[in-house]
């Protein structure tokens, strides 16, 4: 297959994966009415996992000490990620919540930097002062006290999914499969949501957790926004670069305060509107900035 068709296949691919993201903000807020946080994680993996390893499953023959040492290294992020990213939007609003997620992108090259002694370029510290700034004008400019725990719980997310987008590129490039890499992050993920769910959850919630309701949000999260989405990703993170990857995936912010705008009718003031548009441009400066500069050096 041509390169070239190969970068701009898996490129819409994560376009479409930020689609997907985007309107799961909107699940999620409804579903954690019914279902809490941990059990939500578990329930959707679960799902995930099960399906893709049926779809898959002559890939279990690859399996091997170093494959399981990886997911669960990843899987361990994804979870934490989820975690934080779960119970953050029971406290602030999806539209903020999809938003303020995006701070993993500023975070690849910074944490980059700390892990592998890799230093980012000047444009990537400018991203971040107008990344921070935008974050504070989207905070006051909402209706719900301006800046409280569930963004910062949604700031936490952003390092741990740079961390996962990190180690899960890392180990691709060695010659990894991103198919079978995704579905044991799944399983290990479904585990720590199971064994976390009732020290923060408490009991099973029966009675709604398999209401109709419920049943089709988590099929959408564990289908579509869990097993295609991931898919989507960790095949698009084998074949282009992740700093590019991360641009498309960031889409999802703008996805999911659009589809919380229509869906939950969330207010979207002029100041959420310009926090919005300094994270956006500091996200796109944060992954493109060398093109920008690259004549002048």
């Amino acid at each position: 297959m041509n390169a070239k068709f190969t970068s701009i296949a898996a490129s819409a691919g994560l376009l479409l994966a930020a689609t997907i993201w985007g309107f799961s903000f909107v699940i999620v807020k409804d579903s954690l009415d019914y279902i809490g946080a941990f059990y939500m994680i578990a329930y959707r993996y679960t799902i995930a996992a099960v399906v893709m390893s049926l779809i898959f499953i002559k890939k279990w023959k690859l399996l091997n000490r170093e494959y399981i040492k990886q997911g669960a290294f990843t899987g361990l992020f994804l979870f934490l990620a989820y975690a934080s990213q779960t119970v953050g939007c029971d406290y602030t609003t999806a539209g903020k919540n999809a938003f303020l997620t995006t701070f993993y992108v500023i975070m690849i090259p910074l944490l980059t930097w700390l892990l592998f002694k890799k230093r980012p370029r000047f444009y990537v510290f400018i991203a971040a002062i107008m990344s921070l700034t935008g974050i504070g004008l989207l905070a006051l400019g909402s209706d719900d006290k301006g800046f409280n725990i569930g963004d910062v719980l949604t700031l936490i997310c952003g390092i741990f999914f740079a961390l996962h987008i990190i180690f899960t590129e890392r180990f691709n490039k060695k010659g990894g499969d991103p198919l079978f890499l995704t579905l044991l992050q799944f399983i290990f993920t479904a585990i720590a949501g199971w064994v976390s769910a009732p020290f923060f959850d408490g009991a099973f919630p029966m009675a709604t957790a398999f209401s109709g309701r419920v049943v089709l949000s988590m099929l959408y999260l564990g289908l579509l926004s869990t097993m295609v989405g991931f898919s989507l990703q960790n095949i698009g993170l084998k074949y282009v670069q992740s700093s590019i990857a991360s641009l498309f995936l960031s889409f999802e912010s703008v996805f999911g305060i659009l589809f919380s705008t229509i869906f939950l009718h969330e207010a979207f003031t002029l100041k959420m509107f310009f926090g919005c548009s300094l994270i956006f441009l500091a996200v796109i400066l944060a992954e493109n900035g060398d093109r920008f500069f690259r004549r002048k050096d």
